[in-house]
């Protein structure tokens, strides 16, 4: 990792960086020079230092952060075509605040960076900022000392409009397949470059909308369709999910002129960030967010490193940035991120990014917990409000309870005792798909969810196990049998 900059904030930030490193309490991904790992961050180190640190704290070369594939670059570079971009937030609920922040932020940016209404698609469920909840009704931030970044974002596709139908039309330019919405498509030309950001919940081999999942086998069919239309140079993706990698690991082939970065990597969690009020029992971890937002994250780690410039360190704690597809795409520009010019950029300050406080992130599967949570500890006792924070934090533990133990039986019933749990956690290679035929998992996750209830964003990291059932061969009638005795009718 190599830095030019001098300035005051950019070594108090190195400073800052170190000593989260040195406590353990973040990891880097990557750390390049010419030849070996260097830089501000690992400054008077040896080599041998180094790679002792790297090895002990998860830290892996990389040739840059997010994979390195500049969005400065792709708003301000000279191109023959036209830019374009397609922004999803597939989430709804106060909790989700975060989604729609980033999808905001990144519109405000591309918008800032010379793209046309009409050559950015936005897709948001739009319940946040008029959402009761909202103290600040009508605004949307996704920084504690950011500005508004929901006036002006285009309304093309919200509420149930948000959907796996209308997202692979829009991509398709395929007009006749939309359903509501503004009908603005994807109407790219062969000189054109793409730009792709989905923020969501995840799990293995899915992404969510509102309602219904968008399969990671349909996603990588569908860019192989936009690809085989001509109609574009360049596409690059940046996905922030839980299970982001699985999305392309062993799928995406290279050839496509795309280039894709993940939030995680196929087994992991991804974090939202800007959480928590800065006590003991709830301390924030980059910055505390206004007190009026006590209980939701004001943005997602992975998606607020890049979009604030952060070429510090990846600050993505406990997940690794993955990158696939055409890796040369990632080398158009390297330590760079999304704005015309990060100094001028209005919606955060370079002041605001100095990691001087020590903070929280939030495991996006518990945000909604961590709401409830939050309210209930703010309520005063034997309110109406306590009772009902109460009543949805049994509601939730009760729920991933029954979940996880309706799983554990399945694969004891299927694979025994002694072998079920391992058999349905098990991790398929780097580079191999998560299972092999997409019809059984999708099949089966409608027979597990028929019998033991719908998945929620916590209960889709069990997809994995479905999987690995469909890749030990068990067969319909079985899974449902299964199914039925791990669930049985009340």
């Amino acid at each position: 990792m190599m830095y030019t900059s001098k300035s005051r904030h950019i070594s108090r930030r190195h400073n800052t960086i170190r000593g989260l490193l040195s406590s353990g309490i973040i990891t880097i991904d990557y750390v390049k020079s010419k030849d070996n790992v260097s830089g501000p961050l690992t400054k008077g180190l040896s080599r041998e230092g180094v790679e002792r640190a790297s090895k002990g704290m998860d830290l892996r070369p990389r040739t840059s952060q997010h994979g390195g594939r500049s969005i400065s670059r792709f708003v301000t570079e000279e191109t023959v075509g036209t830019k374009w971009a397609v922004l999803v937030a597939g989430s709804n609920g106060w909790w989700n605040y975060r989604h729609q922040a980033d999808v905001c932020h990144a519109y405000q940016i591309l918008k800032k960076g010379g793209l046309k209404d009409e050559n950015i698609i936005v897709f948001m469920y739009d319940d946040i900022a008029n959402n009761t909840m909202n103290p600040r009704p009508g605004v949307i931030i996704n920084n504690p000392r950011g500005q508004d970044v929901y006036n002006g974002v285009p309304k093309d596709y919200v509420g149930d409009d948000v959907n796996a139908d209308n997202f692979f039309n829009v991509i398709l330019a395929n007009k006749s397949g939309i359903t509501g919405g503004s009908g603005k498509v994807l109407n790219s030309s062969p000189n054109d470059h793409i730009f792709i950001y989905y923020t969501d919940h995840g799990g293995p081999g899915i992404v969510s909308m509102p309602t219904g999942v968008v399969y990671a086998n349909d996603l990588i069919n569908v860019l192989r369709k936009k690809h085989a239309s001509g109609t574009y140079s360049k596409l690059v993706f940046y996905l922030e999910a839980c299970e982001s990698g699985s999305m392309f690991d062993g799928l995406l082939p290279e050839g496509l002129s795309i280039y894709v970065t993940t939030a995680s990597k196929p087994n992991e969690n991804s974090w939202g960030t800007y959480c928590g009020v800065g006590d003991a029992r709830d301390p924030c971890l980059v910055e505390c967010p206004p007190p009026e937002f006590k209980g939701v994250c004001l943005g997602d780690l992975y998606s607020v490193a890049w979009m604030e410039d952060r070429t510090a360190a990846n600050l993505t704690y406990g997940s690794h940035v993955m990158q696939y597809g055409d890796m040369e795409l990632s080398f158009d520009a390297l330590f760079q991120y999304m704005g015309v010019a990060s100094k001028n950029h209005t919606y955060v300050s370079m002041d605001s990014k100095s990691f001087s406080v020590y903070s929280r992130n939030v495991d996006q599967r518990e945000t909604e917990f961590f709401y409830w949570q939050s309210k209930y500890r703010d309520a005063p006792e034997g309110s109406d409000e306590h009772f009902e924070a109460r009543a949805r934090l049994i509601e939730i533990v009760a729920h991933k309870s029954q979940v996880d133990n309706s799983v554990k039986h399945l694969g004891e019933i299927l694979f025994g005792v002694e072998y079920g749990r391992e058999t349905l956690q098990s991790v398929r290679p780097v580079g191999q798909p998560l299972v092999d035929n997409w019809d059984c998992l999708k099949s089966y996750v409608e027979k597990f969810e028929a019998h033991c209830g719908k998945l929620t964003s916590y209960g889709k990291k069990h997809i994995r196990g479905i999987a690995n059932i469909c890749n030990a061969g068990i067969e319909s009638e079985q899974m449902v049998a299964a199914t039925l005795q791990a669930c049985p009718p009340l």
